[in-house]
C-alpha cells in the first residue's frame, strides 16, 4: 500500500495556503517540492560545513569533499551507471545537453554527418543540435509523432543512413507523457554505429532508469525535477566516449599541469567540472536520491500513473476539453486546452483557487506548432498528489469554463 498522506508530511510547501486556498501543487513537471530532509541538509551544510571542495587540506574542506563525492557515487548507484567517472555534475540538464552537444561533436561530427532529433523534444534538446549542426555543416532530421502523441519509431530507418551520427532522445515528453520505445531506437542506432543521448528529466522521477540495462550513450536529467536543489544536475556518458571528448569549460578543477606551453586536463569526471561546482547542490540532490530511494518505487509509479489516468479520464468529461497526448503507459503529464478559452485565463482562474499548474508552449514549441495551438495547460502528477487534489483541479476547470465562456 502507497500511503500518500504520510509522503505529503515530509513536504512542509504542501502544508501552506495560496489565495486563502489549500495549495494543490500540479506543476512537478517544472520543478518538484522538496521533502524536508533535504531542506534541513542545505541549511545544515551551510551553517556548519560550508568550504571549497577538492582543494583544501583542512577539516571543512575535507569533510565537503567526501559528501561530495558520496553524493556522486549515490546518484551512480541511482542510475545503475558502472563507473563513479561516468557521473558528471553540471548546472542542469540543460548544461548536461550542451556539454554534450559542444564536447562530443568537436571529436564526432564532420560536414556532412546527421543528427536525429525527434519532434516532441524540449527545447534544451533541439537547440544546442541545431547550433552545432550549423557550425560543423551538418544536417537536423526530425523523427514526427501522430496526432495521438505516439513517436513514430517505424520512420526512425527512412531517417538513417551512413552519416547518422547520433539520436537525441527524450525519455519523457514534457508536454504529453509519452514514453518512447528507447531500447528499440537505441538498438537501432547502434546498429549503424551512431550514438544516442537521452533527456532522462521527465523518466528518472517517474519510473527510474538504469543506464546500462538501457544502453544509451549519454543521459542527462535535473536535480530539481528529482525533489533536490535547482542548479545542480547530472551527465551521465559511457566513459569510452567521455575519454575521447575534450572539455567544454576550462577553468579550475579541470586541469592536471597548467603552463603556457601547454596545459592537461584532470581524469574523468573533473575534466567536466570546470570551477567551483555547485556541491551543496550536488549534497542535496544525493540526500534526494537517499530519500527516495527508502521509498517502494514500484508503489510510487503505481501511484502516479492511477492518478494520471484519474486526472485524465475526469478532465475529459467537461465539454469542449481536449487532451493532448494519450498514448497508453504514458508518464505523470496531462496536457489540455478548451475550445474557445485561453490557457493563460485558465490558469490565472486555477491559481485563484489555489491550484498550480503550468501554461504556455512548455518549451517544446515543436509540439505547440504540431497542433495548431499557441500553448496548452499542463497539469503534472508527483508522489505527493492525492484524488481529491485532481477532483480540485477538475472542479477549477469547470469552473474556468463557466466563467470564460
Amino acid at each position: 500500500m502507497f500511503d500518500v498522506e504520510l509522503i505529503r508530511k515530509d513536504f512542509p510547501i504542501l502544508s501552506r495556503e495560496v489565495n486563502g486556498k489549500a495549495l494543490v501543487y500540479l506543476d512537478s513537471g517544472a520543478t518538484a517540492q522538496k521533502p524536508e530532509c533535504v531542506v534541513e541538509l542545505i541549511n545544515r551544510l551551510h551553517r556548519e560545513y560550508n568550504a571549497n571542495i577538492h582543494r583544501g587540506v583542512h577539516r571543512l574542506s575535507e569533510d565537503m569533499t567526501q559528501m561530495y563525492e558520496a553524493a556522486r557515487e549515490r546518484i551512480r548507484e541511482f542510475i545503475g551507471a558502472k563507473q563513479r567517472e561516468e557521473v558528471i555534475f553540471t548546472a542542469g540538464a540543460t548544461a548536461s545537453l550542451n556539454t554534450v552537444a559542444y564536447a562530443w561533436s568537436e571529436r564526432f561530427l564532420s560536414a556532412g554527418d546527421n543528427i536525429i532529433i525527434s519532434e516532441m523534444e524540449h527545447h534544451s534538446n533541439i537547440v544546442p543540435w541545431q547550433v552545432v549542426a550549423a557550425r560543423k555543416g551538418a544536417l537536423i532530421r526530425v523523427l514526427p509523432f501522430d496526432d495521438e502523441g505516439r513517436l513514430m519509431t517505424e520512420r526512425l530507418e527512412e531517417l538513417m543512413d551512413e552519416r547518422t551520427r547520433l539520436v537525441a532522445i527524450t525519455q519523457a515528453s514534457n508536454t504529453l507523457g509519452t514514453r518512447p520505445d528507447l531500447e528499440q531506437i537505441i538498438d537501432k542506432a547502434h546498429a549503424i554505429g551512431a550514438h544516442v543521448v537521452v533527456d532522462g528529466c521527465q523518466g528518472v522521477v517517474h519510473g527510474g532508469v538504469d543506464v546500462q540495462k538501457l544502453g544509451c550513450d549519454f543521459y542527462a536529467f535535473s536535480g530539481h525535477k528529482l525533489y533536490g536543489p535547482t542548479g545542480i544536475g547530472v551527465l551521465y556518458g559511457r566513459r569510452e566516449l567521455l575519454e575521447q571528448m575534450p572539455p567544454f569549460l576550462c577553468g579550475g578543477d579541470m586541469v592536471d599541469r597548467v603552463s603556457f606551453e601547454k596545459t592537461t586536463y584532470a581524469p574523468l569526471p573533473l575534466k567536466f567540472e570546470a570551477g567551483t561546482a555547485n556541491f551543496i547542490g550536488a549534497i542535496g540532490l544525493g540526500e534526494a536520491v537517499r530519500y527516495l530511494s527508502g521509498l517502494d518505487l514500484e508503489a510510487v509509479e503505481c501511484h502516479e500513473a492511477q492518478l494520471t489516468a484519474y486526472a485524465q479520464e475526469q478532465l475529459e468529461r467537461i465539454d469542449g476539453l481536449r487532451i493532448y497526448g494519450t498514448c497508453r503507459g504514458k508518464s505523470s503529464i496531462v496536457s489540455f486546452n478548451i475550445d474557445g478559452v485561453h490557457h493563460y485565463d485558465v490558469g490565472m482562474i486555477l491559481d485563484k483557487l489555489g491550484i498550480a499548474v503550468r501554461t504556455g508552449q512548455h518549451c517544446a514549441e515543436p509540439v505547440m506548432a504540431h497542433y495548431g495551438v499557441t500553448g496548452m495547460c499542463r497539469a503534472s502528477v508527483a508522489m505527493y498528489n492525492t484524488r481529491e487534489e485532481i477532483d480540485a483541479l477538475c472542479r477549477g476547470v469547470e469552473r474556468a469554463v463557466r466563467m470564460l465562456r
